[in-house]
């Protein structure tokens, strides 16, 4: 026997699921290591993969990813000592004006202050599903040779009054603070006083990118940064990787949590009083005439439903619902059946 399902019978809901994006579900990330072998690279220049171990390690597993880029293409060894400005740091810095802005002409803005050059930090997709969830990073960076003048970053996702958006969807600045707290000391919309936001926070695709005009400034006590001291020579391979990666070890943590939402379609299944009490089961019928049995299961059948199956319009069997236990049915009783298929 089969049921139709009916629009009321079904509802749709969706349920958001977090989680650190680091292995082993760490909450935290406190050590920061890359590959010698990858660093030593032409890549290694202008691009890492940080390990949360020695790379060596057999645990050792991509955290996240970090770039340069440099709109006048310094930092890095030209691609062509005949095309001047043409190099690596340049093209990572035009592969996210067209990914972030959507636009090749178009500048970094960083609270309201253009920036021509900027860190990326993108965690490594297999640590997350979908996205990275606003109001949880805290990423605390300090300054060489001054252990006192480290600088906490977060995202503003928790006091703006309207999210923005753009080509790379939601936007957030990164600005002075933990966990989506800004820090009002010196400004009180948490950026440095001359250099704008310490950086765009972008969720919807997994990536930070911070303003290393910003990082640059000197002495966070009076609304600067780090002073991390880019170098930004042209047809010169400076490393400013190391810079910021040397950065993250001086006592420096990256906190971080990722978001999925998951969509769920509930199916309510009704077997009502006069339903569903009678079986094909061989116990059931004769297999010679095709008579019941026995009386009992003419006046007073029970059954028992172990399985739901649902059907296509085409007879065709899409899913299956299994029950903890067997349902007694008979004409003194009604059941109702929650299936819940996530997708």
């Amino acid at each position: 026997m089969f049921k139709i399902i009916t629009p009321e019978d079904q509802v749709i809901s969706s349920d958001s699921v977090t989680g650190t994006v680091w292995s082993n579900n760490a909450p935290i990330l406190t050590s920061f290591f890359t590959s010698s072998i990858q660093a030593a690279s032409n890549t290694g220049k202008f691009y890492y993969h940080v390990y949360q171990t020695s790379s060596t390690d057999s645990t050792a597993a991509v955290q996240f990813d970090m770039a340069y880029a440099d709109k006048m293409g310094s930092g890095s060894n030209f691609y062509n000592a005949l095309v001047t400005g043409s190099s690596p740091t340049r093209t990572i810095y035009g592969q996210y004006q067209n990914i972030v802005l959507g636009d090749d002409t178009e500048p970094f803005s960083f609270g309201g202050v253009t920036s021509s050059y900027f860190y990326v930090i993108a965690p490594e997709r297999a640590r997350f599903k979908e996205k990275l969830l606003p109001g949880t990073m805290t990423l605390r960076l300090s300054g060489s040779g001054q252990p006192s003048n480290s600088i906490e970053l977060t995202d503003n996702s928790k006091v703006v009054t309207s999210t923005t958006f753009n080509n790379a969807g939601r936007v957030f600045q990164i600005v002075s603070g933990s966990a989506g707290n800004v820090y009002t000391t010196i400004n009180a919309n948490g950026y440095s006083v001359a250099s704008g936001s310490y950086g765009l926070f972008l969720p919807d695709i997994a990536t930070i990118i911070l303003n290393g005009q910003a990082l640059d400034d000197s002495d966070i006590k009076t609304g600067g940064g780090i002073n991390l001291s880019t170098e930004r020579q042209m047809d010169v391979n400076n490393s400013n990787m190391n810079r910021l990666l040397n950065a993250m070890k001086r006592k420096g943590f990256f906190k971080l949590n990722s978001e999925e939402t998951l969509t769920s379609d509930f199916l309510f299944i009704r077997a009502k009083n006069q339903e569903f009490n009678f079986s094909e089961n061989p116990s059931f019928i004769s297999g010679s005439t095709g008579a019941v049995l026995y009386d009992s299961f003419v006046n007073n059948p029970q059954v028992y439903i172990t399985t739901v199956g649902m059907y296509n319009e085409a007879n065709e069997l899409l899913a299956v619902a299994k029950m903890s236990r067997p349902l007694l049915k008979d004409f003194t009783k009604e059941i109702l059946v929650r299936v819940k298929l996530d997708f």
